[in-house]
């Protein structure tokens, strides 16, 4: 009978320790969890012009007053914003009609800039990166009166920078940004593709590209970075 009775009285205490256990548990996990918990998709994608961008909310008005550094128009941001147009960045890649690397250079065009042999040319990043300064440094002299003239004003519809000369130039060259504006960007040279100045000078304008010093005479030898 006793033994009977011990074994009860050690029934009630066990069932009395899970029970509170079980009530400091929930109590616990509930200062943790907000109660009304509202479910939406976090990552969303919008489509723009075949480019793919992961915003963490719906609500536009999250990002109104975002700064987010990436490279903002800093000059890394614009050669990067060229050589992805370009190549998609690709140091070694050829296109259709002959154009070598990252920038997508000519044949004639790297020679003016002191590069002989195409082979070395596209098996060396540094040797690219240096050669689309040194066009850089050559179109910004031979277009500094149209950069003066111009810069700040709205031509066709564009808002004119250095960046988005200096762009439309590596495009077409500077004899055609010359044409561009001698005919009020009503007249515009496009590539064997189809794109034209006024949409590189429209894409790539506002960068920062005072780094550049005007040169007329540059080339990859004397081109540090």
């Amino acid at each position: 009978m006793g033994q009977r009775l011990e074994e009860k009285q050690f029934m009630i205490k066990k069932w009395y320790f899970y029970t509170s256990l079980t009530v400091i548990t929930v109590f616990l996990s509930s200062g943790f969890k907000p109660f009304n918990l509202e479910t939406s998709p976090w990552f969303l994608i919008n489509e723009e012009e075949g480019t793919h961008y992961l915003f963490p909310s719906e609500k536009q008005e999250d990002y109104i007053n975002l700064n987010i550094p990436f490279t903002g128009n800093f000059f890394v941001g614009f050669k990067e914003a060229i050589g992805y147009r370009e190549s998609e960045s690709k140091y070694k890649k050829i296109n259709s009609l002959g154009y070598l690397g990252k920038y997508q250079f000519g044949i004639e065009t790297l020679k003016s800039v002191g590069v002989r042999n195409s082979s070395t040319f596209l098996n060396s990043p540094e040797l690219q990166e240096k050669a689309f300064i040194a066009l850089l440094a050559k179109n910004k002299w031979e277009l500094k009166k149209e950069i003066e003239k111009y810069e700040g004003t709205i031509l066709n519809g564009i808002h004119v920078t250095e960046s988005g000369i200096l762009a439309a130039a590596h495009l077409g060259g500077a004899g055609s940004v010359k044409k561009y504006f001698k005919n009020k960007g009503k007249r515009y040279f496009r590539d064997a593709y189809g794109t034209s100045i006024r949409t590189y000078m429209k894409l790539f304008g506002g960068y920062d590209t005072s780094s550049i010093v005007a040169d007329g005479n540059a080339n990859v030898k004397n081109i540090q970075i």
